[in-house]
C-alpha cells in the first residue's frame, strides 16, 4: 500500500510541475528526493521557502517525489541588474520581509553578501522581520548609525514568547557569542520573561539575575508542573498528520511538532532536529518530558521525541503522524543515539 501511495504522489509530481509550463533553460531545477521538504531546499540552495512557493506556484508546503522545482528565480541573471538600478534609485534601505535572507537581499540589488553587511554593520547572517537594511551608502557611516541605535534605547532586554538568541543578537548588533557570553550562556535555550543583557562583559554573571526567574528553562527535574503541562500539551496533537516542513496543527514533520509543543508551554528550542541536539543537556537516561534522539535517514540525529516513561515516547513520524511509539521496537531500538533535556 505505500509503494502504491509513493507511486500515485509520484505522478501527481510529474503532472503537478507538467501543467506549471516548461521551465525556461536559464531556471536552475531540482528533483524532489524521498526526505525532501522545501525547508530543507531553501537551505540547500540558500533561498526563501517562499520564494521556492512563489516560483513554482505552490499554494501550499507540500512537494512530491520526482518533483521538479526550479530554485533560481526566473531569469534572475539578465533582471537583476536592472531592478537593482530602478529600485535602488527610488530607495536607499530595504525593510525585511518574512522569509528573506541576505542572499536574496543582495542579489536584488547587485550586491555582494559580504558589501550588504559591512554596509549595515552585521556580524552574522542573522536577519529579521522588519529590519530597515541599508543598499546603498558607505560602510562607516552606517556601522556607527545601526550601531549606536540599540545602546541608545536599553542595555537589557526581556526575552518574549517566539525568540531565539540569533534573531536577539541580530536585532542588537551583536554576535551570538557575544550574547552567550555576556550573559554566561551555556546552551540556546532561553524562556519567555528571562532578562538579557546587552552589553558588559562576561565577568558580571547575569545568572544571579536568572535564578529568581519563575520558570527557567533549564530548571530542575523538580518542576514536575512544566514537565506536566508539556505532556499534556503534546498529546493534544495525536492523530494530527505528518506534512513535511509542516510547523502547526494543520500537520506538522518531526522537529516542527517539538518546536510547536514546547513553545506552547513557553520554551523556545531550535526547529531542527540537529540543531535542537546541540542546544540541548545530555542526560544518561530519559526522565519523563525529556528529547530522545534517533538516528533514521541519515548520519547523526535526525528524527526525536518526547519521552513519555515506562519506553514511550510521543512524535510527528512520516507514517501516521503524531503517535506514540516503543523505543524497544525493532526499528527505533537499533536507532536510539541518546537523551537530552531542556529541563
Amino acid at each position: 500500500m505505500k509503494k502504491q501511495l509513493l507511486t500515485v504522489a509520484a505522478t501527481a509530481g510529474i503532472l503537478f510541475t507538467s501543467f506549471n509550463g516548461s521551465a525556461s533553460a536559464h531556471d536552475k531545477l531540482h528533483t524532489v528526493q524521498s526526505g525532501d521538504s522545501l525547508w530543507k531546499l531553501s537551505n540547500i540552495y540558500n533561498v526563501a521557502i517562499n520564494d521556492i512557493q512563489k516560483w513554482n506556484n505552490l499554494s501550499s508546503s507540500t512537494i512530491y517525489v520526482n518533483q521538479k522545482l526550479s530554485v533560481l528565480a526566473p531569469h534572475s541573471h539578465t533582471t537583476t541588474a536592472n531592478t537593482s538600478a530602478s529600485t535602488s534609485t527610488s530607495s536607499t534601505t530595504y525593510v525585511v520581509k518574512s522569509g528573506d535572507t541576505l542572499w536574496g537581499i543582495s542579489k536584488s540589488y547587485g550586491m555582494s553578501i559580504s558589501g550588504l553587511k559591512s554596509l549595515n554593520g552585521l556580524k552574522s547572517d542573522v536577519i529579521y522581520p522588519g529590519q530597515k537594511l541599508n543598499v546603498s551608502g558607505t560602510a562607516a557611516t552606517t556601522a556607527t548609525t545601526v550601531a549606536s541605535a540599540p545602546a541608545s534605547s536599553s542595555s537589557t532586554y526581556t526575552v518574549r514568547s517566539g525568540d531565539n538568541l540569533s534573531t536577539i543578537a541580530a536585532r542588537h548588533n551583536l554576535s551570538l557569542s557575544q550574547l552567550m557570553s555576556i550573559n554566561n550562556l551555556k546552551s540556546h535555550l532561553i524562556f519567555p520573561g528571562q532578562v538579557l543583557k546587552l552589553s558588559g562583559s562576561a565577568s558580571t554573571p547575569v545568572a544571579t539575575n536568572v535564578s529568581s526567574a519563575s520558570t527557567p528553562v533549564m530548571a530542575t527535574y523538580g518542576s514536575t508542573s512544566k514537565v506536566n503541562s508539556l505532556i499534556a500539551e503534546s498529546k493534544k496533537y495525536i492523530g494530527v498528520p505528518y506534512v513535511w516542513a509542516g510547523s502547526t496543527p494543520a500537520g506538522f514533520d518531526c522537529s516542527g511538532y517539538l518546536n510547536y509543543a514546547y513553545s506552547k508551554v513557553g520554551i523556545s528550542i531550535p526547529r531542527t532536529v540537529a540543531s535542537i541536539w546541540d542546544a540541548t543537556k545530555p542526560v544518561s537516561s530519559p526522565r519523563v518530558g525529556d528529547l530522545v534522539f534517533f538516528e533514521t535517514y541519515k548520519p547523526g540525529p535526525s528524527h526525536a521525541g518526547i519521552y513519555l516513561g515506562d519506553g514511550k515516547f510521543i512524535h510527528a513520524g512520516s507514517s501516521r503522524g503524531v503517535e506514540i511509539s516503543d523505543m524497544n521496537n525493532s526499528y527505533w531500538k537499533p536507532r536510539y543515539l541518546g537523551a537530552k533535556t531542556t529541563f
